[in-house]
């Protein structure tokens, strides 16, 4: 047997159920699936490859995308050059390749808890700003375009009224 369908195997719709109940009750995030992130792993700079692998830390990577929680990976890609953005390595590994074409066997929307609207809600994949926002990619706020008041507001913890 392969490590990677013993170790990494195809999600079903019924396993996917079960790690978003996991990470539910670990995060209290609920219909969330997975946490997806890139990494720089450093690298000797390969032979006749100018800057390719250079990445924007200043020394010679590849990037391993990774999709995990409860820190177990679900899904590796090694090989992409250091150079190259999170989520443009995300986009063309098979994981990114599949998600996009619907053919992850992700559960359909299902309304959250305590939600008396009962409106459904896809299951989503949290990512943070490197990857493109999509029906199944989430991401916090962008705080770019925040005034100094708001992002002031948005990092502090919250104090009781006096």
């Amino acid at each position: 047997m392969c490590l990677k369908e013993k170790y990494m195997p195809e999600r079903t719709e019924r396993m996917w159920h079960q790690i978003a109940e996991k990470f539910s009750a670990t995060t209290h995030f609920p219909n969330c699936l997975r946490a997806i992130n890139g990494k720089h792993i450093r690298i000797q700079k390969p032979c006749n490859t100018g800057s390719e692998f250079m990445n924007y830390k200043n020394f010679f990577s590849v990037v391993l995308t990774v999709v995990d929680a409860e820190y177990c990976f679900m899904s590796i890609d090694i090989g992409s050059y250091g150079s190259a953005s999170d989520s443009h390595v995300f986009e063309r590994s098979n994981f990114g390749k599949k998600l996009n074409q619907s053919k992850l066997n992700i559960p359909p929307n299902q309304p959250l808890p305590n939600d008396d609207t009962g409106v459904p809600m896809p299951f989503i994949f949290v990512a943070d700003e490197a990857f493109a926002l999509s029906d199944h990619v989430q991401r916090p706020f962008g705080r770019r375009n925040l005034t100094i008041e708001k992002k002031n507001t948005h990092t502090q913890p919250n104090t009781p009224n006096t």
